[in-house]
């Protein structure tokens, strides 16, 4: 039968475990799997500390292999050692050091530690945790102490593959003291979450039509235009203020004039009511500039209709001309004919 020897398999996990634990005391080991492989039996020990598995220049793998021959009757066993990811998210290691620190310390300081691998736990991002102690802690009475942390399922499938499990036993000076640990580890997804996602936010652009585009463009050019002709009167200005410092003598020597000392406020003054008089005059400029623009082009359609008057005038005249000559070549033919 296929189910006799998945539980041989099994039974034979829980004595191999029970026998590395027995063998190496504080080796915090997780988890023993047995694999089948062509060449015989890969043993596979997830533990927290490998290099007390391995041992100095690998003694203790070769005294486990030795053991595995001949307690348990494996041809030819290969042991393959992986450490634990998280310690604080494995139960069997976090069950193991509450065991450990109770064997150490007594059962005197039970609720610091299990309030202090609660916290472990809880930071190492577990969604809940449980601890049962129970035993003659602390006085000669036996008593079940319960810590509990976060958020637990105890019942549904989620408690049954979902929920980490795991038991030890401390052996203490009043008797065995039973230590039970169940962690939800932050990688279980429960039924009942739900998601809240957040609104799309949609954008709206708006084209702007061709006949936009075009306002834009002249417009920037107007600007441009604008602005260059401002630079070239400013420039002329400066110009002419530079001469104006100037000042000759009676030899033809041209000398500096020494510097007037002024007040400060009444510079600025100055130079405010210089700024707004030379806007005025830049705005009284670009309107003449507007206006001549607006002359110009009436003047060329004016001369576009003189030109089509003449045109015409040009083609009446010859043809008139011609009406004359005939009247003429008539009259001197008919009195030729009348002498005849």
């Amino acid at each position: 039968m296929i189910e006799r020897d998945f539980i041989s398999q099994k039974t034979k996990e829980y004595y191999i475990k029970n026998h590395i634990s027995s063998m190496l005391k504080g080796a915090e080991i997780s988890e023993v799997n047995l694999k089948k492989i062509p060449l015989g039996e890969k043993i596979v020990v997830t533990t927290n500390r490998p290099s007390l598995v391995v041992g100095s220049k690998g003694s203790n793998i070769r005294k486990l292999t030795q053991d595995l021959k001949t307690v348990f009757g494996l041809e030819n066993p290969q042991v393959e050692i992986k450490e634990v990811p998280d310690a604080n998210l494995d139960a069997e290691v976090v069950a193991q050091r509450i065991a450990s620190t109770l064997e150490r310390y007594g059962s005197a300081r039970f609720k610091g530690t299990g309030h202090k691998v609660l916290s472990d736990v809880m930071g190492a991002g577990a969604l809940g945790v449980e601890i049962k102690i129970s035993g003659k802690i602390p006085g000669s009475r036996a008593k079940s102490w319960r810590f509990y942390m976060g958020y637990l399922k105890k019942c549904g499938d989620i408690s049954v593959s979902g929920v980490l499990k795991a038991y030890a036993a401390a052996q203490l000076k009043s008797g065995v003291v039973g230590i039970q640990v169940r962690i939800m580890p932050k990688d279980v997804v429960l039924p009942d979450t739900v998601e809240i996602l957040d609104e799309a936010e949609v954008v709206i652009e708006e084209e702007a039509t061709a006949e936009e585009k075009k306002d834009k463009k002249s417009g920037s050019k107007k600007k441009a235009t604008k602005k260059k002709s401002t630079k070239k009167k400013t420039t002329k200005k400066k110009v002419e203020k530079k001469k104006t410092e100037v000042v000759e003598k009676g030899d033809g020597e041209k000398v500096a004039p020494e510097p007037v000392k002024e007040k400060v406020t009444a510079e600025t003054e100055t130079k405010a009511e210089t700024v707004v008089e030379e806007t005025k005059k830049e705005i009284k400029e670009v309107k003449e500039e507007a206006k001549e623009e607006v002359t110009k082009e009436e003047s060329k359609k004016a001369e576009t209709v003189e030109v089509k008057e003449q045109t015409k005038t040009t083609e009446a005249v010859p043809a008139e001309e011609k009406i004359a000559e005939s009247t003429e070549s008539t009259k001197s033919e008919e009195p030729t004919e009348k002498k005849e």
